[in-house]
């Protein structure tokens, strides 16, 4: 297995690039926001996920550990291939990570070949695996605070997923507790309509 290669790229497309390691050129896969970005003749370090058929063996590429691991988790899911991964991934870690723990349906349906039922699909069976670390994340941001603001709204009967989400909405201007109280239960009460 490949874990990640560092080369020289000294080939572009829409969606690939040849990446010349050691005098082998390997033809990797990547987001095209991703390669937007990818300069010819510059060195670049990729994180890659070897996905093997009987027919074909393919390398997608990725500049960060946490879009391999995510797009690794997606390809867990029944009828999510590589290619519509790939296209996920391309919206960002921290969208997808949101839109799961909300259950935002329509965000993945405006991926090209994402249907609802597998938009469904991927919020099911991923919110559990990325819930519970972007949970804990929003946890480590402030003290006691927050874990005090979110216990109440989870005993008012709400669920963990909507309280992140309505803690992350949060406006700056929202200082005491109370306010973020106020603000919280605002911001869920229109989650609810």
């Amino acid at each position: 297995m490949i874990g990640c290669l560092k080369g020289t790229v000294i080939h572009k497309k829409p969606e690939s690039l040849i990446l010349l390691v050691g005098g082998v050129g390997y033809l990797v896969h990547a987001a095209p926001s991703w390669l937007s970005q990818m300069r010819l003749n510059t060195e670049s370090l990729l994180y890659i996920h070897t996905h093997v058929r009987e027919d074909n063996l393919s390398l997608y590429g990725f500049g960060t550990v946490s879009e391999l691991e995510l797009f690794e988790l997606l390809l867990s899911v029944s009828g999510i291939g590589p290619k519509t991964a790939l296209a996920i991934v391309d919206r960002g870690v921290d969208k997808i990570r949101q839109a799961i723990a909300s259950a935002d349906v329509a965000f993945f349906t405006t991926i090209p070949r994402l249907g609802t039922k597998n938009a469904q699909k991927v919020i099911i069976e991923l919110k559990s695996k990325l819930g519970s670390t972007y949970e804990l994340d929003l946890q480590n941001t402030d003290s006691g605070e927050t874990q005090e603001l979110m216990t109440a709204l989870v005993g008012m009967g709400f669920s963990k997923a909507e309280v992140v989400t309505a803690l992350r909405k949060l406006p700056v201007t929202a200082v005491k507790l109370s306010d973020k109280v106020r603000q919280a239960l605002k911001i869920l009460g229109q989650t609810k309509l």
